[in-house]
């Protein structure tokens, strides 16, 4: 059995850490009832064109947040379109989804107040709930 040496394992564990950072942040574990204060990194359309990579007017709102928290809507959600890349926002989980498959974590549902706007809004994580489509 050869034993890494200890160059190995700090390569190893540098490209691991890469990867992890090309996905983009861990989502934090909230709690319900629980709150993050964080900023928005994007703010878009729920569905793009899988050719062009463009976002497709009109089809449901969607935000990415810093901390890897996302929300979408099928519907335009108009505190949400006003808001800004970098606005600071307070998000808190209110309510999670039940009876899951494992592995299935999709249907967090979070309120978000945009800071700068002082309004908010209440989606889930996912355009279904856990178990859907």
């Amino acid at each position: 059995m050869k034993v890494p040496t200890a160059a190995a394992l700090i390569l190893a564990l540098a490209a691991s850490g890469l990867a992890e950072a090309q996905r983009g942040p861990r989502p934090p574990v909230l709690r319900l009832g629980t709150c993050a204060r964080t900023t928005i990194a994007e703010v878009t359309q729920r569905l793009q064109d899988g050719e062009t990579g463009r976002v497709i007017p009109e089809s449901g709102s969607a935000i990415r947040f810093a901390n890897g928290l996302s929300q979408v809507s099928y519907d335009q959600v108009a505190p949400l379109n006003q808001s800004r890349r970098g606005d600071p926002v307070f998000v808190c989980l209110i309510a999670l989804p039940q009876d899951c498959p494992p592995g299935d974590e999709r249907g967090k549902v979070y309120t978000a107040t945009n800071l700068r706007t002082q309004e908010s809004w209440t989606l889930p994580d996912s355009a279904h709930g856990c178990g859907g489509a």
